[in-house]
């Protein structure tokens, strides 16, 4: 007889529309293990979309960074569901959920590192008082996920033991990118975009890290281009006043947050944006993952980019549609043009896209929690009633599967 998988709750700072957010709702959809969801703060558009799929999810109503009260809240919540491990997802949720697992006595405890910077970590300066106490909780836990080896790299330098160091690609749903004509052309329509137009962008947190301004200054620059550039945040307001200072706000869209999937947010989907753009931009000069970057790839878009571990990771050949530059703007610039003057992109996807696979992902998270769980092969799931996610994979040659050691 098999033994059965227990329950794991995932802790995460906030379910907005931001990418780990995505993720870790796509991740859910791919898992033999059935989970619960807490997020200490913001039930948005994906907690909404976590519900519809049938996950259970508790909102912490945390008032800040330092609301301490949440801690003995989060720890009674993990002692009365009988979690058998707990997995955390962004900085708050790391360290709040490894001290409450600790206290409720659970010990199989992993994290996952989803935007560790170079100075940063999730847009908060790498300060030693963050570093400290995000390497204090740490030693509570049992593994940390890096989603690139840039991270699992990061970490180390960090202090982090390489010994507790895994990595574990982010993956994306290659077929929700696929081209489509005639949703390019409703999108295009519905933004006011010309058919005749050269559409460049992108997709995230309009945030300075982001540096969407750039690509404001692009289409500036290059005659006959519009710049489409999805997602909320801070910034939006500064990039409306360098548009109009530039002048061409007539050429800049903001459309605001767009969802993963279909009613996740109320505007449009990440796959519609891509859809519409024939380049995409990543401006940013410090990534984790560049799960954009991807997603673009799969939708058979040339990149332009300055920093994606994603596509480091891959032989150049795995990604001919993507084109590294500098942190100038004026090398962004020359990238745009020339690829504006070259043939249209096919709309074929990058081969490296299948390592990311998002099937691949969930294999590998599935045999970290079996590993820390000590569950043989063939364990079962409690909630029969969910499908259990069957892959064919092969992954002896795979150089994204790699684990820190």
């Amino acid at each position: 007889m098999s033994a059965v998988r227990p329950r794991v709750l995932q802790i995460i700072t906030g379910l907005g529309t931001g990418g780990a957010e995505q993720q870790l709702r796509l991740l859910l959809r791919h898992l033999p293990y059935a989970c619960d969801v807490v997020t200490l703060t913001e039930p948005g558009p994906v907690a909404a979309g976590l519900r519809a799929d049938g996950v259970r999810v508790t909102d912490l109503r945390m008032r800040g960074n330092r609301d301490l009260a949440a801690l003995p809240r989060l720890t009674g919540l993990i002692r009365r569901g009988g979690y058998g491990l707990v997995h955390t997802h962004l900085y708050r949720a790391c360290v709040y959920g490894r001290l409450a697992a600790r206290a409720a006595g659970v010990r199989a405890v992993v994290a996952t590192e989803h935007s560790l910077g170079a100075d940063a970590i999730e847009g908060r300066a790498l300060t030693r008082g963050v570093r400290a106490l995000y390497l204090g909780t740490e030693r509570l836990g049992g593994t940390t996920v890096a989603v690139s080896e840039t991270v699992a790299a990061r970490l180390a330098r960090w202090g982090v033991p390489p010994s507790r160091i895994e990595t574990v690609p982010n993956g994306i749903d290659a077929a929700l990118f696929r081209s489509d004509p005639a949703a390019r052309a409703a999108v295009r329509a519905r933004l006011g975009i010309a058919p005749e137009a050269y559409a460049i962008g992108g997709v995230g947190r309009l945030v300075p890290g982001k540096r969407f301004d750039s690509v404001v200054r692009a289409v500036a620059a290059v005659p006959g281009t519009v710049a489409l550039i999805a997602g909320g945040g801070p910034e939006r307001a500064r990039l409306v006043r360098l548009a109009a200072g530039l002048g061409v706000a007539d050429r800049v869209l903001l459309p605001g947050d767009c969802g993963a999937f279909e009613g996740e947010a109320p505007g449009l989907t990440v796959p519609g944006v891509l859809g519409a753009l024939d380049l995409f931009v990543s401006p940013s000069r410090d990534e984790a993952f560049g799960l954009a970057v991807v997603e673009a790839l799969a939708a058979g878009l040339p990149v332009v980019h300055r920093a994606c571990p994603a596509v480091a990771d891959l032989p150049p050949a795995e990604v001919p549609g993507a084109r590294r530059v500098g942190p100038d703007d004026a090398g962004l610039i020359a990238a745009v043009r020339d690829a504006k003057a070259g043939p249209p992109p096919g709309r074929v996807p990058a081969p490296g896209v299948d390592r990311y696979d998002i099937r691949r992902t969930a294999e590998r998270v599935t045999a970290l929690y079996d590993r820390l769980l000590g569950v043989g092969v063939g364990a079962g799931r409690p909630d029969e009633h969910l499908p259990q996610q069957q892959s064919h994979h092969d992954h002896d040659h795979d150089p994204i599967g790699r684990v820190q050691r």
